[in-house]
């Protein structure tokens, strides 16, 4: 059975404009209260830039009864920049850590072959995950040496600060060295290339004889989502997105998706459902679905706007409307966040 049960709650990751750009702590509060006592989840990972948020709503989340992961993360920066920041943050979580120091787990990283410059070409996440030779390096193993001693660095300084669990959480490819960390983290999501070999992908993970969670998995709401996996985000057309950005000449413009789309929150549940099995019948300590909520990506009843199809999110939010089934927020629930409180319910 899963120990810790858990969801994706962002307070701010920054890439392509803030992705909780209307942030209130009341808010906050709020669903994350929802998090444990509706959605019953015993754990949250929070995902943000800004660290007074982070340690803001981990505090809260605290609070309430909820086992923190803190995932601090500054994108599409050096090396050395990004390790500076991932001290700073291991500084403020210590602080917590020492009221409640059972309750937290520190993340010095997610993904960085692809979220940090200097692992592999490219200034930028999409210059990196577009380069020609991305594929190449990674099949050549030839990443795997600047992350592990990125990480080993990385590690050494954030527990000389942090003195609690410390993790990262690694893609698939990433052949890491758990050796340095207390858990083994793995963003794994199932698609359509790997649907005969998902379960066997994670065997590698069990043999350092340490917790294995999955850090991010989840499904979008449109019929052929559940093929595409982590890239079934990648159907919104980002020229609109980015128009809809600039001051002034952006109320002209609406964000839209790149094609014809249609929305099945029902698949999006089911197949939520069905990976929490296997991921279960794995033996795997944790998972945390990806995500709880996605403000950037509001639904719409024209197809043509619907973001929220985009969104791996278990609410559709709302731009000008409040809910019904929580009338103090601005999104509801989707199939999704019904089955996966009932399998979390379960245990």
């Amino acid at each position: 059975m899963i120990k810790r049960k858990g969801v994706c709650y962002d307070v701010g990751r920054v890439m392509f404009g803030n992705w909780r750009p209307d942030y209130d702590p009341k808010v906050v509060h709020r669903e994350l209260a929802i998090i444990r006592n509706d959605l019953h989840c015993n754990a949250v990972r929070i995902n943000g830039l800004d660290i007074h948020r982070l340690v803001a709503a981990a505090e809260d989340a605290l609070q309430q009864g909820l086992e923190v992961w803190f995932c601090p993360e500054l994108w599409d920066k050096s090396p050395e920049k990004t390790l500076a920041y991932i001290v700073k943050a291991a500084v403020a979580a210590e602080t917590l850590r020492e009221k409640w120091p059972e309750q937290l787990i520190f993340s010095l990283g997610s993904e960085l072959t692809l979220f940090m410059q200097g692992i592999v070409q490219g200034k930028s996440f999409m210059s990196r995950l577009r380069n020609p030779s991305l594929w190449e390096t990674i099949k050549a193993g030839k990443h795997n040496a600047p992350l592990n001693a990125w990480l080993t660095k990385a590690n050494t300084s954030v527990r000389k600060a942090f003195h609690g669990g410390v993790t990262y959480v690694s893609l698939p490819w990433e052949a890491v060295d758990w050796d340095l960390f207390d858990f083994v983290g793995v963003d794994h999501y199932w698609d359509e290339r790997i649907k005969d070999r998902y379960t066997e992908m994670l065997k590698p993970s069990f043999a350092y004889g340490k917790p294995v969670f999955i850090g991010e998995f989840g499904f979008c709401t449109y019929q052929g989502a559940e093929k595409a996996g982590g890239q079934a985000w990648n159907i919104v057309d980002y020229k609109s997105m980015i128009l809809h950005s600039i001051p002034i000449l952006g109320r002209f413009v609406r964000p839209q998706l790149n094609g014809e789309y249609m929305r099945d929150e029902a698949m999006q549940a089911r197949e939520l459902a069905n990976q929490l099995n296997i991921l279960d019948a794995a033996g795997v300590d944790g998972t945390f679905v990806f995500t709880f909520v996605a403000p950037r990506n509001p639904f719409d009843k024209n197809p043509k706007y619907d973001l929220d199809m985009a969104s791996y999110s278990l609410v559709k939010s709302y731009v000008d409307k409040r809910g019904a089934t929580y009338p103090d927020m601005t999104w509801e629930p989707k199939e999704s966040f019904h089955a996966v409180a009932n399998y979390y319910a379960k245990g």
